[in-house]
Formats: structure tokens, C-alpha cells, sequence
């Protein structure tokens, strides 16, 4: 890992903290480094649940045709009509959000379908994650990182793979 550096300053996530702020939902326009294409046969329906349970907002709509989403910068998803896929797929996205944020939106995506999510889980490298199934059988993993502690077993985790602990 010598060829590695610190780039956080790029990142719109925050400093992983109990308290940490999630950044305001970036609504600017840029050259998309990454996104996420979402084939649904509803676009309303999809755009529903991925705003109001995900919290994701609609940047842009071509009716029928496509609805761009977004959360913070970076995390673009492209709602497209189609055939909703017959299961759920083993791939996965993964969004970042804060720690105060899984428990809403796990709230929140249960009220809008029940039975949706898995978790919230910790992982050892140093996460919480909850999964969420949409309604177009996408499977989509909220993570939040935790407060590095270095006596914790997550840093412990992490040294063994070589990993060092963050600049503090």
C-alpha cells in the first residue's frame, strides 16, 4: 500500500463520528465518475421509494424515459423503464451515509415496504451496514463508518490486513 495517499478532502463524506453531520444533497452538475443504472418497469413508484426511503431527490426527469437521482455528490443513480429483474441480485451498491442516518432509513424503507431491509450489522472494517431490497430488486447497502477506536477488534481487523490507522 506505498503507492497510497490521503484524499479525503475529495470525498463529501464526513469524518466518522456518533455525531457527524451528513453533507447537504448535492444538487451541481459534474462529469459523472460513477453511477448506478436502475432498470424499473415504474418509474414513479421506483423514484418514490429511492427518495423517500433512501433518501435520495430527483435532479432530473425525462418523462417515461429517465430519472436521475442523487444523495450526496458522487452517488448518482439513473432510474431507467424496464422489466423489473425476476429476483434479487447478488450484486450490490453501496451508498455512504452517517450513523445517525441507518436507523431512519431503515424506518423509513420498512414503512414503505415491510420485510425490505437486513440489519443494520457491524462489520469488522469498522462499519455499520443495513441492506435494503427496492422495489426493483436492487440490492442496496447504506454503510456508515464508525468512530476509529485503536483498541477496538475493527482496528485490530484492519492492522492485519495492513491497514494502518487514519491521520488523526
Amino acid at each position: 500500500m506505498t503507492e497510497t495517499f490521503h484524499a479525503f478532502d475529495i470525498s463529501p463524506v464526513p469524518t466518522p463520528a456518533p455525531d457527524a453531520a451528513a453533507p447537504e444533497l448535492f444538487r451541481g452538475i459534474y462529469g459523472m465518475p460513477m453511477f448506478v443504472t436502475v432498470p424499473t418497469p415504474d418509474l414513479a413508484a421506483s423514484a418514490d421509494f429511492w427518495s423517500r426511503g433512501l433518501g435520495f431527490f430527483d435532479l432530473f426527469s425525462v418523462p417515461g424515459r429517465i430519472t436521475h437521482l442523487r444523495r450526496w455528490a458522487f452517488q448518482d443513480v439513473l432510474l431507467v423503464p424496464d422489466e423489473r429483474p425476476a429476483g434479487t441480485s447478488a450484486l450490490s451498491v453501496s451508498f455512504s451515509c452517517v450513523l445517525s442516518q441507518i436507523d431512519e432509513i431503515a424506518t423509513a424503507c420498512a414503512e414503505l415496504i415491510p420485510g425490505c431491509t437486513t440489519g443494520p450489522r457491524e462489520m469488522p472494517w469498522n462499519s455499520v451496514e443495513l441492506e435494503i431490497v427496492t422495489p426493483e430488486h436492487t440490492r442496496v447497502i447504506m454503510t456508515a463508518a464508525r468512530p476509529y477506536d485503536p483498541n477496538s477488534a475493527a482496528a485490530e481487523y484492519l492492522r492485519d490486513i495492513g491497514i494502518g490507522a487514519p491521520d488523526q
